[in-house]
């Protein structure tokens, strides 16, 4: 009962929703940094909200079944085929033991996500399977995928059945929704303007740590040092700089850089699928229309999973 990685990508990892309550530990939750997508896939396969599924970067690689199993692909689309027949994004697909599945390069964003019914099984560290790059643990082995490699399909929860819906992600990946973080008074009128009319480019050096921004470069009013202090997710830092840097899944869980904004939970899948040369713009909402936002995501999973 497994999968064998013929053919390792760019950069795939076994990830679930993360694991939680470690910060004070220095400890990042790492995890799917596009949740959503995973999370409808574990959905779509009749799993877990928690279940862990394969992430994909930019390049997917080339997966044999050794058993007969149902899978979904969610998340950016990437060329992908069944021993050469094309197959479909945000729907479930039963592979017969012995197929390959081949996935090549991105059509669109970052990351792709290959959901299995009954999980991928690995040992959970933390009370997670993800993996976390930085700290090397984690996951299959702390690392990304190798050729070669097998992972263990887990037992499907008999009962929960795959969700008979469509989903798919349509929402506009370029306008990441913000409110203001804790050194927000710092920036004056003419900054804040600045940010949120500019419009970034995601850097080349940019990863499951951190997306640096190049754009306009803006600095803070007061001029004074941050305590070191903790580091929230999808947290705008502004170093010395100027440019921007969203603290991402694997990111550093204190820091002294002034934080003008906070990418609001319902986005957060967006920045996941983010990749170098992607320009994207912020637009400024409340808090209560933030949380509004995140309560109408949430409702999709609440309504198939117990």
């Amino acid at each position: 009962m497994s999968i064998t990685v013929s053919a390792a990508g760019f950069q795939t990892t076994v990830q679930d929703l993360g694991m939680h309550g470690y910060a004070q530990l220095g400890i990042s939750p790492a995890g799917a940094a596009d949740a959503y997508s995973l999370r409808c896939g574990n959905l779509l396969v009749g799993n877990q909200n928690t279940d862990a599924g394969l992430e994909m970067t930019l390049v997917g690689g080339q997966y044999r079944f050794n058993q007969d199993a149902l899978i979904a692909l969610t998340g950016s689309r990437f060329s992908a085929a069944i021993d050469g027949s094309g197959i479909p994004y945000f729907e479930a697909l039963q592979v017969s033991k012995g197929q390959h599945l081949e996935l090549g390069p991105t059509d669109e964003g970052a990351r792709c996500y290959l959901s299995v019914r009954g999980g991928i099984d690995v040992p959970s560290a933390l009370g997670s399977k993800s993996t976390s790059l930085m700290m090397q643990f984690g996951g299959y082995k702390g690392r990304t995928l190798q050729n070669g490699d097998k992972l263990k399909i887990g037992k499907p929860d008999s009962t929960l059945a795959p969700a008979e819906i469509s989903i798919a992600n349509v929402a506009d990946r370029s306008v990441l929704r913000v409110i203001p973080s804790l050194q927000h008074d710092w920036f004056d009128s003419e900054n804040w303007d600045l940010f949120i009319n500019a419009s970034y480019t995601v850097a080349q050096h940019s990863n499951r740590m951190g997306l640096r921004l190049e754009g306009p470069e803006i600095s803070p009013a007061v001029q004074q040092e941050v305590v070191t202090e903790g580091l929230p997710l999808g947290a705008l830092q502004v170093p010395g700089n100027g440019r921007p840097i969203i603290s991402f899944v694997d990111h550093q869980t204190t820091g002294g850089y002034p934080k003008i904004a906070n990418i609001i939970a319902a986005d957060m899948w967006k920045v996941g699928q983010l990749k170098p040369g992607d320009k994207i713009t912020f637009t400024l909402v409340s808090m209560a229309e933030a949380e509004k936002l995140y309560l109408e995501q949430e409702s999709l999973f609440m309504r198939y999973q117990p």
